[in-house]
């Protein structure tokens, strides 16, 4: 069966002397099996068996005899005891099983064994043998073998999965997955690194910082560790440890194709631009690459970045041939003929292979309702949102939570939920991303902290003088967000759901009796246009809602009234009562 023999660990004897233990027998084995006497190898390893019947190893190399002389059941059986009865640790014999039943062409048996040792073993001593066994079994069985799981491959299997997360900017469920890999296989140092990058992606610096100096202490030259540090730096503003870095990165000349990609794309987004261009041409020349368009689009931009337009022009040309029905390369080549050659490289483009931010964010903007797939799985785009929603302005912080509202993927809701709980976050941001959290259908209670103070939001529309929410308030409110939806970006929704709960937060005990809630719904949608300087007019909100203009003018009058909504708007918008007046004159 290719299999080795061995012996157990013995303590060695003191004193030299013929003693008839299992050592003494299974050399007596080795040698008979030398001479190819068989019979004889057997009985001796029985013996060796007898002396030590708790030892599996013993039992192992007798059923390797066994297995030699073509008992295979009588093997199978051995192996079988080792397993229940001796050492279920020795997930080997599975293997070794499954050699058995292949020689008695009974394969369904042998798939079931061979699965069985690769399900449960951890080391993979035998996994090329058995590669090659699935490949025959699928072949005799006329079926691919029902293999799901190998667990020697576990953590690769899950960094695997990690990588992929990362690509499709799931930064959250990432990091999960590489701190159980990480906690589980300390000495992984690749999950170390790419926890540091998913910490990076998040804005969460500290820990990001805190990952790569682990891997560096227990890899000192670990490249993509040092690459990854390099960015840091430049983003932390560390120019002096940034420059001793650097002179290390310039002068270190990779081999192996991953590190040769990880130093050319660091060196780029660092600015090094002439280093990165040598480096992408070497692995486009190397042809270890293959045809991958993301390749040709960073050369070109290192190439433009240096002031080479014809080199460039050429591999977004080739990077355009390779990925036919991408914008990206077409876009970059529009923008190299606007480019004149005594500005080249002025600005520098990016070495994503994606197009430029405040396009996307552009494209975003037309289609409020549905946000692009291709945005919302972009891992740039994400990451560009987790670092604003932690670092921006609050502008930048409003645009993120309306983007989040769109993705409403389990991500960023948790990115929501934990900006909820933030101390030093305004409290207004916090109700706008509470408001998208509901949009999402998050509708149980939720944690927050408010004026400085830990507070659970409950599921309704939150005011203090409102001791109950009544349903028919509710509807309301779901009228008006149901028709505004695609015409009203999220802001301006949340600024109707807070005039509402004003209104009617004024108006108690008093709040009118409400028959038709299409009524209240068009004034409010009327309001909300009305104060964001949006065209509308009564007809054109009495048509959506199929309700009389009288109506919507009735309840536009209480609301402005009963919130004063004129002056506070005055103090905004000084024309803004003549803007109303319009409307009412009409």
């Amino acid at each position: 069966m290719g299999r080795k023999l061995s012996v157990a660990d013995q303590p060695k004897p003191k004193v030299i002397s013929l003693k008839m233990d299992a050592t003494f027998f299974f050399e007596r084995a080795v040698r008979s099996l030398d001479r190819l006497h068989y019979d004889k190898a057997l009985k001796y390893f029985r013996k060796a068996v007898d002396y030590e019947p708790d030892n599996p190893v013993n039992h192992c190399n007798l059923a390797g005899i066994l297995s030699e002389m073509g008992m295979f059941a009588d093997s199978n059986r051995i192996l079988k005891q080792i397993i229940d009865e001796v050492d279920p640790s020795m997930t080997e014999c599975y293997f070794y099983m499954a050699n058995n039943y292949a020689n008695m062409e009974d394969f369904e048996n042998a798939e079931k064994a061979i699965i069985q040792y690769l399900e449960k073993d951890p080391n993979g001593q035998y996994l090329e043998e058995s590669e090659e066994m699935i490949e025959l079994l699928s072949y005799e069985l006329e079926r691919p073998t029902r293999l799901t799981f190998v667990k020697s491959r576990e953590s690769m299997f899950e960094h695997d999965k990690a990588r992929s997360l990362l690509e499709e900017g799931r930064f959250g469920e990432a990091v999960r997955v590489l701190n159980r890999l990480v906690k589980k296989y300390p000495d992984f140092l690749a999950a170390r690194n790419n926890l540091a990058l998913a910490y990076y992606y998040m804005g969460q610096f500290d820990k990001a910082m805190e990952t790569i100096v682990q891997v560096l202490e227990l890899d000192a030259g670990n490249l993509h560790a040092l690459s990854n540090l390099a960015i840091f730096y430049q983003h932390f503003g560390a120019e002096q440890e940034l420059e001793k870095l650097l002179s290390l990165l310039r002068k270190t000349c990779p081999f192996h194709h991953d590190h040769v990609f990880k130093l050319a794309t660091t060196m780029g987004i660092l600015g090094e631009h002439e280093t990165a261009y040598v480096l992408f041409r070497r692995l486009i020349k190397s042809g270890e690459a293959g045809e991958d368009p993301c390749l040709f689009h960073y050369t070109a931009v290192a190439a433009y970045n240096i002031g080479r337009l014809n080199e460039a022009r050429k591999y977004w040309q080739q990077a355009e041939k390779l990925d036919p029905h991408s914008d990206i390369p077409r876009f970059y080549l529009s923008q190299l003929e606007k480019v004149p050659s005594e500005e080249a490289g002025k600005p520098y483009f990016s070495y994503h292979y994606h197009l430029p931010f405040e396009e996307q964010f552009r494209t975003m903007v037309k289609t409020k309702d549905a946000l692009p797939d291709s945005l919302k799985r972009d891992p740039l785009v994400r990451s560009s949102f987790f670092w604003a929603l932690r670092h921006g302005d609050v502008e930048a912080k409003l645009q993120v939570i309306q983007a989040f509202g769109i993705i409403a993927d389990a991500e960023v809701e948790e990115a929501l939920r934990e900006f909820l709980l933030e101390p030093g976050e305004d409290d207004y941001l916090k109700r706008v991303a509470l408001f998208a959290l509901r949009s999402m259908g998050v509708n149980e209670p939720l944690q927050a902290v408010m004026a400085g103070q830990p507070i659970t939001l409950p599921a309704t529309p939150v005011s203090q003088d409102l001791p109950v929410w009544e349903p028919k308030w509710q509807r309301v409110l779901e009228l008006a967000l149901q028709n505004m939806q695609k015409r009203y970006d999220m802001i301006q929704q949340y600024d109707m759901e807070t005039l509402w709960v004003e209104y009617l937060s004024r108006a108690y005990p008093s709040v009118p009796v409400i028959h038709k809630p299409e009524g209240w719904a068009a004034a409010l949608e009327y309001l909300t246009a009305k104060m964001h300087r949006r065209a509308i007019s009564y007809e054109e909100v009495a048509k959506r809602y199929q309700i009389s203009v009288t109506t919507i003018c009735k309840h536009v009058k209480s609301i402005d009234e009963t919130c004063g909504l004129k002056q506070k708007m005055e103090a905004i918008f000084p024309k803004f009562s003549s803007y109303m007046k319009q409307d009412e004159e009409k």
